[in-house]
């Protein structure tokens, strides 16, 4: 275990929702949905699968009170007693599809489908779940939610491999270190399967450095070494890095490079009001617009381009707040 860093705080609700805002695909309109049964035709449905701390036998009973046609009991004794349904696929978003059980909709995740490509990218991975349409699926129930509108199914798990999932998701604690396997990426970051449960890994915690995107880091399959950063057991969503299984390159950086010092840079990003330069993984200075040169020009890519090796002086450390100040004017001078 790794001590969990306090001034990283677990992703906001905002952030969650931020990554839920797409559309479905389907033969005909889902039932009209409230706002915590949205999943249904987003995005995040294979990640987002939520733990529930009550036993389906008592769960059976609130359901009962919540659904005067009995569907969800029959939900409840299905996934109870491990009964298999063959039910029609209705429609697919990117995380799954959707199949239709006397009127109400459930979800199949990616990972609960058998014999599904892991390795596709986003465009196939739309192309091979639009070949399920129409199509019927042995299923068995996982998860059943009443309060939030929820089914959840899976063609190939078995009740001892959900038990394995939800203990898992039970046990994990900010600061494990786990072993997993990359099942997707997107611009926003990674999803690792750590043992039958799919954490994301945001783009920022991929790695110290900059990372324009994280396929230029991480490819499906890939098996790494991830940090738990959050766990939120009542949504099933877990937080993860990867760049917190290495060392921080920002600590003892002020014994490394002091005032007056002149060292070697690689220029990595140029704007408005200057260049950015990596020293060292992880470690990249400012070099202001009024350091970059003596005199006049038009835009600092006329001083400098990115790629470009250069000497440079250091103005300035601030570990704390990660940053260092550095001249290219005076480092020539």
């Amino acid at each position: 275990m790794v001590d969990f860093l306090p001034g990283n705080a677990p992703y906001t609700e905002a952030y969650w929702e931020a990554l839920m805002r797409e559309g479905e695909h389907s033969h005909h309109p889902a039932p009209p949905a409230d706002p915590e049964s949205i999943w249904r035709g987003l995005g995040l449905e294979g990640r987002e699968r939520p733990s529930r701390s009550k036993s389906a036998s008592s769960l059976s009973k609130e359901a009962s009170v919540l659904s005067s046609d009995g569907t969800w009991e029959a939900a409840f004794r299905a996934m109870e007693e491990a009964q298999m349904l063959c039910l029609p696929v209705v429609g697919y978003n990117r995380g799954g599809l959707l199949v239709e059980w006397d009127g109400r909709q459930g979800f199949v995740p990616v990972a609960h489908l058998k014999d599904f490509p892991p390795h596709l990218d986003e465009r196939e991975r739309l192309r091979a779940l639009r070949t399920y349409l129409g199509r019927t699926l042995y299923l068995y129930v996982i998860e059943v939610d009443p309060e939030r509108n929820r089914l959840v199914l899976s063609e190939r798990a078995t009740r001892d491999e959900e038990m394995h999932r939800r203990t898992l998701l039970e046990t994990l604690q900010p600061g494990d270190l786990c072993r997993g396997r990359v099942t997707n990426i997107c611009s926003f970051g990674a999803f690792v399967d750590i043992g039958g449960l799919e954490g994301l890994i945001h783009i920022s915690e991929i790695s110290w450095g900059r990372v324009e995107h994280p396929a230029k880091v991480l490819h499906p399959g890939q098996e790494v070494e991830v940090c738990v950063l959050h766990v939120d057991r009542e949504r099933g969503r877990v937080g993860l890095s990867l760049k917190r299984t290495r060392p921080d390159p920002w600590q003892g950086v002020e014994e490394r490079y002091q005032v007056g010092q002149i060292v070697r840079g690689i220029i990595t990003h140029v704007t408005d009001f200057g260049a950015f330069a990596r020293l060292e993984e992880g470690v990249e200075g400012l070099i202001h617009l009024s350091e970059l040169a003596e005199g006049h020009f038009l835009h600092p890519r006329n001083v400098v381009r990115e790629g470009q090796e250069v000497a440079l002086r250091v103005l300035h450390v601030d570990p704390v707040g990660r940053r260092l100040a550095l001249s290219l004017r005076q480092a020539t001078n």
